[in-house]
């Protein structure tokens, strides 16, 4: 009976260890978090153009989006138990490093960054 007990034990383990990501899923799919922002010059007018890097800390795995004529960005579906460090270029000029962290739970984050060109 104990061998029964433990074999179920286990099953139960791996089984919630499976699950875990979906628990907090909505009708549309495991929970999932968007990383939006604007790139900007120090005059505050939009950079249309610039590169956005957004790297996953724990797979190293790095997306790339352009930003739009409004220097507007989004990251989509990333996972919300994952650090993402972002950080924009353009013509030669690169933002801080921003990070996304996974302890913030927001559904969706904004990061604004500047780029030092004109």
């Amino acid at each position: 009976m104990s061998r029964k007990l433990t074999v179920v034990a286990v099953l139960l383990i791996a089984w919630v260890a499976v699950a875990a990501p979906y628990v907090a899923a909505s009708d549309d799919g495991p929970a999932t978090r968007t990383l939006q922002g604007e790139i900007m010059k120090p005059s505050n007018v939009p950079i249309s153009g610039a590169v956005v890097y957004l790297k996953n800390t724990r797979t190293m795995a790095v997306r790339s989006v352009v930003s739009d004529s409004n220097g507007n960005y989004r990251f989509s579906s990333l996972s919300p138990n994952v650090d993402y460090e972002v950080h924009a270029e353009y013509k030669g000029g690169k933002s801080e490093r921003k990070t996304l962290s996974s302890f913030d739970s927001r559904r969706t984050a904004t990061i604004n960054l500047r780029i030092d060109v004109e």
